[in-house]
């Protein structure tokens, strides 16, 4: 039975993307990539929220690209391997490898899930991660602290509804200032 997960990088104030929609004070090094990496393993099963999967889609073909670097190609590996589920009301359809569009995930389709997948299961994107955490839906919380402020964006956490409690249960920091945390969310 597998955990269902959310794991985000984010600034020190919260934010996976600045006022602007910019990522790019995000760059991780090839440490904090390959560790991202083997968290990536773990999962046999993504659950992408249509900003978020639209974002990663161009891994699917970036595995052929001969300018990114080994463990960008072996992540691109992982996330083809990986299987996607996209849930959107307004994508018409999904070409990327090993992927499937729905309109919605029950309560039921959640549990199966968990109760049939290989590994963990991720819930990649904050508004579908926020509402599965209302729902009491997700087991563990990942964030990679980038160290910047950025004041405003959009919030790793848009709305929980309420306190949400965790437990740390692992911290990594990494010689370029990110630093790993993976709670338990207490249920």
């Amino acid at each position: 039975m597998g955990k269902l997960t959310f794991g985000m990088m984010c600034s020190l104030d919260g934010y996976i993307s600045d006022a602007n929609g910019k990522f790019d004070w995000g760059q991780i090094d090839e440490d904090v990539h390959a560790f991202a990496n083997a968290e990536q393993a773990r999962e046999s099963t993504t659950i992408y929220g249509r900003r978020m999967f639209e974002t990663m889609a161009a891994w699917d073909k970036l595995a052929e690209d001969p300018d990114i670097s080994q463990v960008e190609r072996d992540f691109a590996a992982l996330w083809r391997k990986t299987d996607k589920i996209v849930v959107s009301r307004s994508l018409a359809q999904v070409t990327t490898t090993r992927t499937r569009l729905v309109r919605e995930l029950t309560a039921g389709d959640i549990e199966a899930l968990k109760t049939s997948s290989r590994g963990d299961i991720s819930v990649s994107g904050p508004t579908l991660a926020a509402s599965y955490l209302r729902q009491g839906f997700v087991d563990e919380v990942s964030l990679y602290y980038i160290p910047v402020v950025v004041g405003s964006g959009r919030p790793a956490f848009p709305d929980v509804g309420s306190l949400l409690k965790l437990e740390r249960i692992e911290v990594r920091p990494f010689n370029n200032g990110v630093t790993f945390m993976r709670f338990a969310v207490k249920k």
